[in-house]
């Protein structure tokens, strides 16, 4: 009995943890809940047919391609959504995909909880100038006759 494991109740023990690959969340998971769900839908995806994920895998390339175009200069539309998606169904496939996804869905959850946690007085800042960017970008384009539209 050398060996055994101390009660989870004495100080100094670490939590009980939950195997590898278990989808239970823990006390140590600091993990996003899309992060999770998309770990369950992975597990999912491998059951289904070799057409189909090759289909998903296509128009994951195609949706990613398609962001690139339109984050592009001068070409309006939502470029970085549609490349979030395109990587959300390759990682449905690939792990680097996967591992991407999951640093890009923490990085926007820790930023939500900062933006979150920002006093009033930061908010108003950041406000004031972003109407200072965009009366400037005006200003600029009134002053240089830049067109507003291009015609």
């Amino acid at each position: 009995m050398a060996n055994a494991a101390p009660p989870p109740d004495k100080p100094g023990t670490a939590p009980e943890q939950s195997p590898p690959g278990s989808s239970t969340p823990t006390a140590n998971d600091d993990k996003p809940e899309m992060v999770r769900q998309l770990k369950k839908r992975k597990a999912k995806h491998k059951e289904r047919s070799r057409f189909y994920r090759v289909g998903n895998v296509v128009v994951g390339v195609v949706l990613i391609l398609a962001g690139i175009v339109l984050s592009g200069p001068g070409i309006p539309g939502p470029g970085f959504a549609v490349i979030l998606v395109g990587l959300a169904l390759l990682a449905l496939e690939f792990d680097r995909a996967e591992r991407l996804l999951e640093r890009v869905i923490v990085w926007a959850d820790r930023a939500k909880d900062r933006a979150a946690r920002a006093s009033t007085g930061e908010k108003v800042a950041v406000g004031v100038l972003v109407a200072l960017g965009i009366a400037g970008a005006v200003a600029a384009a009134l002053l240089w006759d830049i067109p507003f539209l291009p015609v």
